[in-house]
């Protein structure tokens, strides 16, 4: 045994009384009320105790029960030193007992003490005292030597064992307490990642949404600088306004997959390349529902990669594919190239960025780059 564990306390959790179960705290209250009874029995049947001696003694017992208490709460904050003065105390309390006559409520104190110390103190402070209780007990005891040992031997034993089911019972308190703080966390965090997607959703849609109203307000602002007809410049207005409303359809859409309402992703991409002149789509490998954080990568990307035909190669087709493979999911979207349009420059080019991170929080990946034609973007998610 090392000199940190002779030094060491039974932890809080040992010493309290919290997580106890009922049969167990009656059971502490009735040995308590044992010892009390037998205390209290021990000095009125004291034949040669008077009046005045009977209530001398009755104020020990009851001095004996403060200073018990005393004791536990002192071992409770670990406080080495008053709890050594009140043990002291008790054993103080059991000599001048038997001093007066009372054998039984002496030798009831004495193995109370030796108990006790064994199961609340550091081992290097209990041991003493115990010893002391003890040999005082084996002193008085009148039985014969063979019972006096076993009794001292079994007083011993069951102050060990009881501090061992005590930190049993703290271990036990301890990873409760743990394992709590572990689950609290763990749905803390699981709050903030679901915050976090759902800024995700409302950010990707807004940005999409927006982006594309930019390139049609934009281009009619041209327009409008160069002295353009007003037929073109109302296709533009009109164009910007058909994307607003797409906008408001794309932030109901989100809404829906929050709530687990999605449509079918084949569904989407369909309608998306219906809304785009010069666009189609193939679906390829067994088709099945993905999860819907991979569902929502491949509806963005697919958005923002059309976003980005319409702004940098206008007129371009677009052919766009999707994969299911046994364990991923790729969107493959080729444009054919063409000329830079008018609304190149505008923008932060933040999109495919965004994608790419939101492709990597899923253990997939994004490239975009130049392809034989035009631009390619490939997706890549596991599922």
């Amino acid at each position: 045994m090392t000199e940190s564990a002779w030094m060491r306390w039974p932890s809080r959790e040992a010493l309290g009384r919290e997580g106890l179960s009922e049969p167990r705290r009656l059971l502490a209250w009735a040995v308590r009320a044992l010892v009390l009874g037998m205390l209290l029995w021990g000095v009125f049947t004291s034949s040669h105790l008077h009046a005045w001696g009977a209530v001398g003694a009755g104020a020990g017992v009851l001095v004996t029960a403060l200073v018990s208490w005393a004791f536990f709460r002192t071992t409770l904050a670990h406080r080495l030193w008053p709890s050594l003065t009140l043990v002291t105390v008790l054993l103080g309390v059991a000599v001048a007992a038997q001093a007066a006559g009372l054998r039984v409520p002496a030798l009831v104190i004495w193995c109370g003490c030796g108990v006790a110390a064994l199961e609340r103190l550091p081992l290097a402070a209990a041991l003493p005292v115990t010893s002391v209780a003890l040999a005082a007990y084996a002193a008085v005891n009148n039985d014969e030597w063979l019972t006096t040992a076993a009794t001292v031997v079994g007083m011993a034993l069951a102050g060990y064992v009881l501090r061992l089911d005590a930190e049993a019972r703290g271990n036990a308190q301890r990873l409760l307490a743990q394992e709590r703080a572990a689950r609290a966390a763990e749905t803390e965090s699981a709050a903030l990642a679901e915050r976090a997607r759902i800024a995700r959703e409302i950010h990707d849609v807004l940005a999409h949404s927006l982006s594309a109203q930019l390139v049609h307000l934009e281009a009619a602002r041209l327009l409008i600088e160069g002295g353009a007809d007003r037929d073109k410049i109302l296709e533009r207005v009109v164009a910007a306004r058909g994307m607003a409303r797409g906008g408001l359809a794309e932030t109901r859409q989100a809404l829906s997959a929050l709530r687990g309402e999605m449509s079918p992703l084949e569904d989407f991409l369909g309608e998306l390349v219906a809304t785009a002149s010069g666009a189609d789509v193939t679906v390829s490998g067994d088709r099945r529902p993905l999860p819907a954080e991979a569902s929502q990568a491949v509806r963005r990307v697919a958005q923002e990669a059309l976003t980005n035909v319409r702004k940098h190669a206008p007129g371009a087709k677009v052919h766009i594919r999707l994969e299911y493979a046994e364990h991923q999911v790729t969107l493959d979207v080729r444009d054919s190239g063409g000329s830079p349009g008018e609304l190149t420059g505008s923008g932060a080019g933040y999109g495919l960025l965004g994608m790419r991170e939101r492709a990597e929080l899923l253990g997939g990946s994004l490239d975009a780059g130049p392809g034989e034609e035009g631009f390619v973007v490939t997706l890549k998610v596991p599922v």
